[in-house]
């Protein structure tokens, strides 16, 4: 069915082509990015692009499906930290996280606040595929190409500034996306934000250095980029209507093709955790979970997937929302068998305990598998979850604490905190925590709640109290701020 396009729709395309790493210059695009170095404009300082990041991330929370699951988390952080250590911005902090979207497409934010759809991921084949667009992503961040954006951003107040990023970058589909684009539209195009061609050739080179310096196939990135249009029409995705206009040219997949030449062929191992993550999506994909189970059983049989492994791990998921429990453990015991110590199979197998009635199991499990490998993220949260179901929120407050000084802005980190701490009967410091869960949420009025809450005790102490006031100082100075722009 064809969708009026108003001029917001319009904007939102224009601005995504000229802002996203999937953007597709066209040949006749004549604009040009002023040079960083130029003094006819200033430029963000690390302070304001880190708050402006911060508050980026806020508001995509809080209007966007942002993936929250630990496993897939921290895989999609660890890809891009490969990546990262191995580009021209090695020693940045970079943030990697996952939209759930059918969506086609990649983003970089502020700060190093990198996106990707899960429709992008279930497009990819390989994960030389997939890395080679985050490449391609941490290379505009590498070369400066976005500063200019952030740089005119700043000047509007923070949180303002930060949701008219997120609609542009993430999506326009919304009404905030709508109301902001609309917003921005005089700015963006007086000033001509653009990747331009050279920009785009400039990611494609540095991303595909990057790959080889990581070890991934440096040819993956031209040959994802003439799959695109027909992977997107096979998944069913639709890229934004601009876009759909702009193509990859010939000239420009010819260029990465030459350059990823330059490199020796060789096999390139995938981590199993890439496909145990498209196999994971691919069951979420489906509505019932039968229709789940009936793909995974018939693939299997048929030998149609690229991980054997990781079809299975599918099919137990399948069979665990199908509620088919026996099944499900004869499946998963082949995986734990093959694979003892992979803490995909591990945190399954203990969700496989608790859902047959067993929690205790479970706990063990987890506890064994953490000490393993200590303060592992995924284990550490199922482990504390673990905990709170068996009764025993103390102890997952304590495991949960003692991450937190790693993880200061991880919204279900502290949303488990916050449970765990309130059934150990400390609910003061549980409504300091919810606090954080809501503002890192992006749900300013919530967070304001919480603290308004905490801080009428009359036993807190004055350095939780002077903590909890200057928190909640900032909330209310960012509410006046968006109240006052929607007036």
């Amino acid at each position: 069915m064809l969708r009026t396009i108003t001029p917001a729709h319009w904007l939102f395309g224009l601005a995504l082509l000229l802002l996203s790493s999937i953007s597709l210059a066209s040949a006749s695009d004549d604009l040009h990015l002023p040079e960083m170095g130029d003094s006819s404009g200033s430029i963000l300082t690390p302070a304001q692009e880190q708050r402006l990041g911060q508050a980026f991330m806020r508001s995509v929370r809080n209007h966007y499906p942002v993936v929250s699951d630990p496993l897939i988390a921290d895989y999609i952080q660890s890809l891009g930290n490969r990546l990262a250590s191995n580009s021209k911005a090695a020693g940045q902090q970079f943030h990697f996280f996952l939209i759930n979207s059918a969506v086609v497409n990649a983003f970089a934010g502020p700060a190093g606040h990198i996106g990707v759809f899960s429709g992008l991921v279930l497009t990819t084949e390989t994960e030389s595929a997939l890395a080679s667009v985050i490449a391609h992503e941490i290379a505009h961040v590498s070369q400066k190409h976005l500063l200019r954006t952030f740089d005119d951003a700043s000047r509007m107040n923070l949180p303002i500034a930060a949701i008219s990023l997120a609609a542009i970058l993430v999506g326009g589909g919304s009404d905030l996306g709508a109301a902001a684009a609309m917003g921005l539209q005089a700015g963006m195009l007086q000033h001509q934000i653009n990747f331009t061609r050279a920009n785009e050739h400039e990611a494609d080179r540095v991303g595909i250095s990057t790959l080889a310096n990581a070890n991934f196939d440096p040819r993956a990135m031209p040959v994802f980029f003439e799959r695109m249009g027909r992977a997107t029409r096979f998944y069913g995705t639709t890229l934004p209507e601009f876009l759909r206009t702009h193509p990859v040219t010939t000239t420009r997949i010819a260029d990465s093709r030459g350059r990823a030449a330059a490199y020796p062929y060789k096999q390139y191992p995938a981590d199993v955790r890439y496909y145990l993550l498209r196999a994971t999506l691919r069951e979420q994909q489906y509505e019932k979970p039968e229709d789940a189970v009936r793909f995974f059983r018939e693939t299997l049989a048929d030998g149609r997937f690229r991980s054997k492994t990781a079809q299975r791990y599918g099919y137990v998921l399948a069979l665990m929302r199908a509620k088919n429990l026996t099944l499900a453990r004869k499946e998963l015991d082949k995986l734990l068998k093959e694979h003892p110590n992979q803490i995909a199979y591990q945190l399954l197998n203990a969700r496989l305990y608790t859902q047959s009635g067993d929690p205790e199991i479970a706990a063990s499990t987890l506890k064994t598998a953490l000490n393993r490998v200590p303060d592992n993220y995924p284990i550490t949260m199922a482990y504390a979850q673990t905990l709170i179901d068996i009764e025993s929120p103390a102890t997952a407050r304590n495991i949960l604490e003692r991450i937190t000084p790693y993880r200061p802005r991880d919204a279900a980190l502290y949303e488990l905190l916050a449970q765990a701490t309130a059934k150990a009967g400390d609910t003061n410091q549980a409504h300091e925590y919810q606090a954080d869960y809501y503002y890192i949420s992006g749900r300013l009025e919530q967070a304001k709640q919480q603290l308004e809450i905490a801080l009428q005790e009359n036993d807190i102490s004055l350095f939780r109290g002077e903590r909890m006031s200057a928190k909640l100082k900032q909330i209310q100075s960012e509410l006046v701020e968006l109240k006052r722009r929607h007036r």
